[in-house]
């Protein structure tokens, strides 16, 4: 089954992907950052100069380094699938991304594979691994 677990807790976990995807489009390191599990690891691996992040200090300061990049990116994210089991969840996330670099306008479409974990009553990504799905790179506007 794609949902499986307490409706709360998945709408919960959907919140986050959403908090996750606002704090992306506006820039916000520290709302982005309070999305992920102190010990959290980030897989990137398309990207292999990058690879694994370990632990949310790393993994912020990785991202707020990576999205000078980024200017102007829109971002947005949506579940797959979420199931959850106890304090523990897998998701499934779909997403778009549209920022312009040195004249072009880029379109990226990807896929997360997730697993949530909840501390103290609220949900963190634990772990997070992203896979390219299409990308579309045009002159700027197009």
């Amino acid at each position: 089954m794609p949902y499986t677990g307490p409706f709360e807790d998945r709408l919960a976990i959907r919140e986050l992907l959403e908090i996750y995807a606002d704090a992306v489009t506006r820039c916000d390191a520290v709302s982005w950052g309070a999305t992920w599990a102190q010990d959290a690891e980030w897989s990137l691996p398309d990207y292999p100069e990058i690879g694994t992040t370990k632990g949310r200090e790393a993994i912020v300061g990785m991202w707020v380094e990576a999205m000078k990049a980024y200017p102007g990116i829109m971002f947005e994210a949506w579940p797959g699938s979420i199931e959850v089991d106890g304090t523990s969840a897998v998701m499934r996330s779909y997403t778009s991304e549209v920022y312009d670099q040195e004249g072009v306008t880029m379109r990226d479409r990807g896929v997360y594979e997730d697993t949530c974990v909840k501390l103290d009553g609220k949900w963190h990504f634990k772990s997070r691994s992203f896979r390219n799905i299409h990308r579309q790179h045009a002159a700027k506007g197009l």
